[in-house]
């Protein structure tokens, strides 16, 4: 008994803290070639889905993304934000802009508000991307019933991309200082999602509770959600944002307003720095949002041409 104890004890003390998990050597399979002629050769974009430690956040817990998973995620990117913006900016906008790598992990990054992570952009250059183990369960309805497939790829991840492409876009080139103007003093932070803010952030001039966080995040939540969105379903918020938030006594315009002076910046914004008409770019996205919802692309297969 004494023997065991001592070799338990001498086996606890050389646990290590770094995971077990590695991608540091394996052998190119057919997504890793099909990633290479789709992604990497066109844009020099490094897609990764096999996990690695240095890539995740360590203030999370994360767990590595699933190979089928993982293959339509690529594919959706490809697809819905990749050539999107080739077709409405151009190849070399893309090349020049996009970022140079996305990073793949499991699931979700939970925070302590009860609020998780669904993707970070870091120095202009990372794009993270979680969840990616429920994508089947979103794509077949299974995970949140209550969402139709656009909605729940677009809430999910879709939107995501498009929010963290656009803090690339204002990391590399800032907005005006003027959008940060319109709602100064409303911001509030890791609340957004508290009573009684998640309720009513659009009488108080924000398209989504999470836009109250900062105004680099009501920027970004401006620009991906408008572009992921019908216009039935922008005019259906801004008539709920008809009224003012009458907690809020610095408050003199309603929500509607407040929004559409957002939107009058962020519009003239993408135009004027990246030549890129948003309700061009929204139609695209729609389309191809469509297309994927009929069924008409492939997002599994792996053929190199």
């Amino acid at each position: 008994m004494l023997l065991t104890l001592g070799l338990v004890s001498c086996e606890k003390d050389e646990i290590k803290s770094e995971s077990v998990i590695t991608a540091d050597s394996y052998k190119q399979n057919a997504f890793d070639k099909w990633l290479e002629a789709n992604f990497i050769n066109p844009y020099n974009i490094d897609f990764k889905y096999r996990y690695e430690e240095i890539e995740s956040d360590l203030n999370y817990y994360t767990v590595p993304a699933q190979m089928e998973n993982s293959i339509i995620m690529a594919h959706l990117v490809k697809y819905l934000c990749v050539e999107t913006y080739n077709e409405v900016a151009g190849i070399n906008f893309t090349r020049q802009n996009f970022p140079k790598m996305f990073y793949l992990i499991g699931t979700w990054e939970f925070r302590n508000n009860g609020s998780y992570i669904l993707g970070t952009a870091e120095a202009g250059k990372k794009i993270l991307l979680s969840g990616i183990n429920y994508l089947g369960d979103v794509m077949n309805g299974s995970y949140d019933p209550t969402m139709s497939l656009a909605d729940g790829l677009n809430h999910y991840y879709i939107k995501t991309i498009h929010h963290e492409f656009t803090h690339i876009l204002n990391q590399t080139q800032d907005f005006p200082t003027s959008f940060r103007e319109v709602t100064p003093a409303s911001y509030v932070s890791d609340s957004q999602f508290s009573e009684p803010f998640i309720n009513v952030y659009l009488s108080r001039g924000f398209i989504t509770a999470y836009a109250q966080t900062n105004y680099n995040e009501d920027f970004a939540e401006m620009v991906s959600e408008y572009v992921t969105h019908t216009p039935e379903w922008w005019e259906s918020q801004m008539k709920a944002a008809e009224t003012m938030y009458e907690d809020d006594r610095e408050q003199t315009q309603t929500g509607r307003a407040l929004i559409e002076q957002k939107l009058d910046i962020m519009r003239a914004y993408m135009h004027d720095t990246w030549g890129i008409d948003i309700d061009v770019l929204r139609d695209c996205i729609l389309r191809r949002q469509a297309n994927i919802t009929d069924g008409l692309i492939n997002l599994t297969d792996l053929t190199v041409e």
